[in-house]
């Protein structure tokens, strides 16, 4: 393998070998903790604009299996500190280095990434190269940003799955960058799911007249998608609404609150989050960058329904009378703990008359 090296914007350099597709690439760089579930981050639509460092140390040891993928690839780069090449999985189909290259990944294996993560730790997340050569300076390392990217992840025409068994509800599903698990999981419970694509107008969702809403995960500030914010604004309290992770900061934002980014963001299938009011706590599978401000929500409009155990950001909000819950962290991980997998049935009961309830 080639010499690589990962260059960041403050100036640290970390030497590899190059792996995945030839060419460089730069992005913001994040890490995510996640001890399996690799095949799951590389296709999570959340990461455009992104590269990616695996905490574990050893990646590619069970291979390539399509059956786990939830989407089309977006990441930007990948850095690894040691990639498997002899997987050994009953469901294997392929190595993970070819698998970088079809999708045009461009990825650096052989650095620390234990020191990264520590960087990024204690400077935040920052942006960084992968390239063959040292730049004369970092001026586009440091300018980048991530932009557009919901648009560019979003499916360009509606697509309908059919429900498992007996439909019991139709579902209209936005995608902002959605994870293939969440229609799994919606068909699984009886739902026939239309998904949309995110410049989709409320009118013509209402039009449709679907038993529910579900508004997906998706990458970038949710800040930005001002056109999809308002279209959230039009559909609250006409249709039950259930929505993760972007879903659920765009909700805010569209109910008058306020999201910020994190210093380095919560990625990996191991968070805890805390139930308000509750004694419970639920191991989650998460990946954003940015969170709702709780208290930018007055009581009146909505309510605080989890917590992150570890920071205390937002993790899930209520709205009273207008048949809206959202969540920060994902229920229908597959790569994760399947902990919150509950919160479908909950919005199922939405759909049938029933207003949010604790559990």
């Amino acid at each position: 393998m080639e010499n690589a090296y990962l260059v960041l914007s403050n100036g640290a350099v970390f030497e590899g070998k190059r792996i995945g597709a030839i060419g460089d690439s730069v992005g913001e760089l994040v890490f995510t903790t996640g001890v399996c579930g690799y095949l799951e981050t590389l296709t999570d639509p959340s990461y455009a604009g992104q590269i990616v460092i695996q905490t574990f140390p050893l990646i590619g040891n069970y291979g390539v299996i399509p059956e786990d993928f939830e989407g089309k690839s977006a990441v930007c780069g990948y850095v690894v500190r040691e990639l498997c090449d002899a997987p050994s999985n009953f469901r294997n189909q392929g190595m993970l280095n070819d698998f970088l290259k079809a999708e045009g990944i461009v990825g650096i294996c052989g650095v620390d990434t234990r020191e990264l993560t520590r960087i990024i730790r204690e400077e935040g997340v920052m942006n960084a190269a992968i390239c063959s050569s040292l730049p004369a300076d970092l001026k586009a390392v440091r300018s980048y940003s991530v932009s557009g990217a919901v648009e560019k992840v979003s499916r360009k025409e509606p697509a309908v799955f059919p429900a498992l068994g007996s439909k019991r509800y139709s579902v209209t599903l936005i995608d902002y960058g959605l994870k293939q698990n969440i229609i799994r999981c919606l068909c699984e419970r009886g739902c026939e799911v239309t998904a949309v694509p995110q410049n989709t107008s409320a009118e013509a969702i209402l039009a449709s007249k679907p038993d529910g809403v579900m508004l997906s995960n998706g990458p970038g500030d949710p800040a930005d998608n001002l056109y999809c914010i308002e279209q959230i604004r039009r559909l609250i309290g006409k249709v039950p609404i259930f929505g993760i992770c972007l879903g659920h900061q765009m909700t805010a934002i569209a109910m008058g609150g306020k999201t910020v980014k994190l210093k380095y963001g919560h990625r990996g299938a191991n968070q805890p989050v805390k139930e308000v009011g509750g004694t419970r706590t639920y191991i989650t599978s998460q990946n954003h960058g940015y969170a709702v401000l709780a208290g930018s929500i007055p009581n009146t409009v909505g309510y605080e329904t989890f917590v992150n155990a570890n920071d205390g950001s937002c993790e899930g909000l209520a709205y009273p009378g207008k048949r809206c819950f959202t969540v920060q962290f994902h229920p229908e991980a597959c790569g994760g703990p399947h902990d919150t997998a509950f919160l479908f049935d909950r919005f199922i009961d939405m759909m049938g008359g029933a207003e949010y309830a604790e559990r």
